[in-house]
């Protein structure tokens, strides 16, 4: 069942700052149970926020922070309408240096304000919160999990990259401090999560007790997720929201 939605731009106290926010609940004047959704490379832009009404319309309060806000309020990087292969090389020369602030310290200190500003949210219900990442956001709902034990009870990555290297802060180190049921949607095409990361990954969950599912989606590509790229897959796209849903579903 899908309800009505209202969203709003908001802006949240940080420690490095102030970050704009995409804000969705359902329009019934209730508390929801909260639900961080952390962006992909591409930032926040028209097609995440219909992913946040999407994922507000089943019943919760959703939260997109523009994970680049020290460089400015979103768009931070212009984006044509659709993303091919021949724009990325372009985009991506101006959203690297971009990326490189989002340290494991800052994504820490930023996930503790995002979390923070939800447990005051009036249309966030107390309680549990679940997290979701695309693309890089994937690492950043890891690391969320990780950091933030007491109040992450469900965290997703789709197409997630890094997830598990060999930096001293790959965010795979942190297993041994998760509490939440974890679920990642791979594409078998995305070499930015090879095989061996997958496994890794695996084991490190597993030797930490960590409730998980992973699971490697067949023939798709890196940012499966994303309708206004080249890389996006309808089906394996519905088949994320499922997963998600169920995920979500089951801990809040």
């Amino acid at each position: 069942m899908t309800t009505a939605t209202r969203s709003t731009t908001v802006e949240i106290p940080t420690g490095d700052g102030s970050a704009d926010a995409y804000l969705a609940h359902p329009d019934d004047n209730a508390a929801h149970p909260a639900v961080l959704l952390y962006m992909d490379a591409f930032g926040l832009r028209p097609h995440l926020r219909a992913m946040a009404d999407r994922l507000a319309a089943t019943g919760y309060t959703v939260l997109v922070p523009n994970v680049f806000y020290r460089h400015g309020p979103a768009p931070v990087v212009a984006l044509p309408d659709f993303i091919s292969d021949a724009e990325r090389p372009a985009l991506f020369e101006q959203i690297v240096p971009l990326m490189g602030d989002l340290t494991a310290e800052a994504v820490a200190r930023d996930s503790a304000a995002y979390l923070s500003w939800l447990a005051d949210c009036p249309a966030a219900a107390a309680g549990p919160v679940g997290v979701t990442g695309y693309c890089l956001g994937a690492r950043l709902a890891l690391l969320t999990a990780g950091n933030h034990p007491e109040r992450v009870a469900a965290a997703a990555g789709f197409h997630g990259a890094g997830l598990a290297t060999d930096d001293p802060t790959s965010p795979h180190l942190l297993a041994g401090r998760i509490t939440a049921e974890l679920y990642f949607g791979h594409a078998d095409q995305d070499q930015s999560m090879p095989p061996e990361q997958i496994e890794r990954l695996d084991k490190a969950l597993s030797a930490a007790g960590v409730r998980h599912h992973s699971e490697v989606y067949t023939g798709a590509h890196h940012g499966f997720t994303m309708a206004d790229t080249n890389r996006f897959d309808a089906e394996a796209a519905e088949r994320h929201w499922v997963a998600l849903l169920d995920l979500l579903g089951r801990n809040l």
